[in-house]
């Protein structure tokens, strides 16, 4: 790595202005070069789940793997590792440097719409499967990215929100996995939109006290895309790299403030050797390599199954699974999850998988001497969606898919292109571009009134057939570059069809301002009646021998920019669920969600299982779990509510611009015990093919530092192998501080054949049993007794003990 005398040496050979250009990107997701130097761009790229590279085109394709709530599921840090590892491997093949992942904010309430992008409530349980996955991604030689840099847990107002939270909380919690990246050795950490205690966390005074200072991160702290909107913004302070480029609020303001005294040179000369620093980590300076060469992976779409599988939580079971092919002659799959799974949720995040395995294809590949039948049920969507085979032919062509073509001001043709989907969020812009055109031909397989959608703003239109279904000026109301870039609202009309009978569908947006030049064309066939489509699956399911039900949220309740109003499942499913629980005895239910939903009927579910948005092997992973090919090894790392009124910590919304944790630290499963109430399922609940008995535990001594081990022995009382995720956790009742009712200390995770026992070794840390001084603004320790309880999750503890510190 390149040492801090070689970046000096480098950073004299600049000037000012130069210097000031490579604090700011080169365009939207590379870094500037600087020849004097040998540096070349670094490219950037979203990549939670998969690593998307630099444009947003579905020919583009991805490796999609299960979103991060699935890997926080595991509680495995080496499969998390193997992820990681992918997910380098892939960022090379893309030409990619820096991963921006992991996402290491909270789930501090169930109605967050960004969940499926974060790992879990707990802060312990957070930090330990980002460092995971830090350290995955930057063995292969690639940077991962610790964001959103911090409190960024909600998406309402998320631009502006002020979130205030104590410095206890602040310390305890929501910094808490930030500094386990730290321990891990992250390269890069992305600052936040929102504000903390008043000031935008692009230019806080926590990105030196206590990131940079008290940590001692020496990489690169880059702004969230568009994050910093005044000039010199963050400039004299922790923030080194303005993102997107090449314009930007640094830029000439930054040279002149240096100039003028009001920023010093030092300071800049501090944020471009932490840029040298990142690119001498992944070999973007000349003579330089990456730190260590990404192996290629063997197998990746192998451990994106494994993942899906091991990482599917098994709420509840009465003998139903797993599933004995052999005794089965007729399975029903039902619902439109079955067959058009999420694997993904929305937003930046998303990728372009080359193929996605349903759960009804993952069956039928799994079960070849069964009748597998596919009932769709009621319809979800609540938004027509974007155009795609098969439904979608290129006008002119028998061809699957959509043209596209740029229009000058008089509209004739500057290009034309063929593309694969309806959703073209970044067209290719030309000389004299004025108009983007988006073009299907539809043969509609059912009569009645089809909703059309044209997504974007500005001037658009939407024609069927020559005739205007949407016309007008739409004015940008939002600076959410999620809203203009990624997921603009769509405008509606509806047209009556005949089945059999092609039409062509054109949607046009002009181009102008800053208003982006993203452009969808959707459809939605006719809205059938649910009742009828709840009824047909419910006699399907009576007539097999087994019924699979795939419920699931959708990307209006699950995606980056809004959060959730209900934590319902969207349209007739529960009506749908209830109807197939009464019409077959043995029914499974698959909850296809990223964060969590109400499940009203769960009592009367046989089996229950969480599936999360499972990645391009979804179906796959499932099959391998329904079929019992592998045990479905998942714990939540959420607590699951049975409504969102019995929720204690729930709120999203701002009060003028403010939100205010007052639950301090306790959220999650901790709010749950001090309220007293029980959820519906607690964290670390999940269920195996198996049992265990808890027999034994042994805790202590504590060392000096506080730290201490855990022993604790349990047994296999089932008849198959399996896997127990031991928890272990602390209590501390007679305490002089305010303290959660019980918070996690540490897990292990133990196999065993049937009959046998095995000792799980828990190492508790010495954070666990240590306390955010306010008074003191250090870490103390409280000596006495704490309370050592360990067992399945945080509301099944079996075996107790007690620990002393000094």
């Amino acid at each position: 790595m390149l040492t801090d005398h070689e970046a000096a040496r480098l950073v004299e050979k600049l000037g000012l202005e130069r210097k000031v250009r490579l604090l700011t990107g080169a365009d939207t997701w590379r870094t500037g070069a600087e020849t004097a130097l040998g540096l070349r761009a670094m490219t950037l790229s979203d990549g939670p789940a998969g690593v998307r590279g630099t444009a947003w085109d579905e020919r583009l394709t991805s490796l999609l793997l299960p979103s991060p709530t699935a890997l926080a599921a595991l509680w495995d840090e080496a499969l998390v590792g193997e992820v990681g590892a992918v997910l380098a491997a892939e960022a090379r093949r893309k030409g990619v440097d820096v991963v921006l992942a992991p996402t290491l904010n909270l789930h501090r309430s169930p109605l967050g719409g960004r969940h499926f992008e974060c790992f879990s409530e707990d802060p312990w349980l957070a930090g330990i499967v980002g460092a995971a996955l830090v350290r995955g991604v930057q063995g292969g030689g690639v940077a991962a990215t610790a964001k959103h840099f911090v409190a960024n847990d909600a998406e309402t107002e998320r631009l502006t929100v002020d979130v205030r939270v104590g410095e206890r909380a602040l310390r305890e919690v929501y910094l808490a996995p930030f500094e386990a990246a730290v321990e891990a050795g992250v390269w890069v950490v992305m600052s936040a939109y929102n504000r903390v205690g008043g000031v935008a966390m692009a230019a806080n005074g926590l990105l030196r006290e206590p990131l940079k200072a008290e940590w001692g991160f020496d990489g690169v702290v880059v702004s969230d895309w568009g994050a910093v909107r005044e000039p010199l913004e963050g400039a004299a302070g922790g923030l080194d790299l303005v993102m997107p480029g090449p314009d930007g609020p640094w830029g000439e303001a930054l040279v002149a403030a240096v100039r003028e005294g009001l920023v010093p040179e030092s300071a800049v000369d501090e944020k471009v050797t932490r840029l040298l620093r990142l690119a001498s980590r992944v070999g973007a300076l000349e003579d330089s390599a990456p730190s260590a060469p990404p192996p290629p992976p063997p197998g990746a779409r192998a451990v994106a199954r494994r993942v899906a599988a091991s990482s599917a939580v098994l709420l509840r079971n009465d003998g139903t699974l797993p599933l004995r092919p052999g005794r089965l002659r007729t399975v029903a799959v039902i619902g439109p999850h079955a067959v058009r799974p999420r694997v993904q949720g929305g937003g930046s995040a998303e990728v372009f998988p080359e193929r996605v395995v349903s759960p009804l294809e993952g069956l039928r590949a799994a079960l070849p001497g069964v009748r597998v039948v596919a009932v769709p049920g009621p319809g979800v969507l609540e938004e027509p969606v974007p155009l795609d085979p098969p439904l979608a032919r290129r006008p002119g062509t028998d061809e699957p898919g959509v043209r596209v073509r740029m229009l000058d001001a008089a509209g004739g043709e500057l290009y034309e292109e063929h593309r694969l989907s309806g959703r073209i969020l970044e067209p290719r812009l030309v000389a004299g571009a004025h108009t983007v055109e988006v073009a299907a031909r539809l043969v509609p397989e059912e009569a009645g009134v089809w909703t059309f959608g044209v997504a974007g703003w500005g001037r658009m239109s939407l024609t069927v057939d020559g005739r205007a279904v949407v016309e007008g000026v739409f004015a940008r109301d939002t600076d959410d570059p999620t809203a203009v870039h990624v997921k603009p609202p769509l405008r509606t009309g509806r047209v009556r069809l005949a089945a059999g009978r092609p039409v062509e569908v054109v949607a046009r947006r002009e181009l102008g301002g800053d208003d982006g030049r993203a452009v969808m064309l959707c459809a939605a066939p006719p809205e059938g009646d649910p009742a009828e489509a709840v009824a047909a699956a419910a006699r399907a399911a009576a007539a097999a021998d087994v019924a699979v039900l795939v419920a699931g949220t959708t990307e209006e309740s699950e995606s980056e920019g809004r959060d959730r109003s209900t934590l319902a499942l969207p349209g007739s499913q529960d009506a749908l669920v209830r109807a197939v629980l009464g019409a077959q005895p043995r029914t499974v239910v698959c909850v296809n969600a990223g964060g969590p939903v109400e499940l009203p009927w769960r009592g009367a579910a046989p089996a229950l299982l969480l599936t999360w948005f499972g990645g391009q092997e979804a179906g796959a992973g499932l099959a391998d779990v329904l079929t019992g090919a592998a045990e479905p090894g998942g714990r939540l790392p959420t607590t699951w509510p049975a409504s969102l009124e019995g929720t204690p910590v729930r709120e999203t919304r701002p009060t003028g611009g403010r939100l205010v944790y007052e639950e301090g630290l306790h959220l999650g499963h901790r709010a749950w015990l001090r309220a007293g109430t029980e959820p519906a399922f607690w964290f670390g609940h999940g269920l195996g093919y198996t049992r265990w008995a808890y027999e034994s535990m042994e805790a202590g001594p504590a060392g000096d530092g506080g730290a201490f081990t855990v022993r604790v022995r349990v047994r296999n009382t089932g008849e198959r192998p399996g896997r127990e995720v031991v928890q272990v956790y602390l209590e501390r009742p007679e305490s002089a501080l305010e303290r959660p009712v019980r918070w996690l200390a540490g897990y292990a995770a133990v196999e065993a054949e049937p009959g046998a026992a095995v000792e799980a070794v828990v190492r508790v840390g010495t954070r666990a049993v240590e306390h955010w001084s306010v008074e003191e603004h250090g870490w103390r320790r409280e000596p006495g007794v704490f309370m050592v309880r360990a067992g399945r999750s945080a509301g099944d503890l079996r075996l107790r003990g007690t620990v002393e510190t000094r």
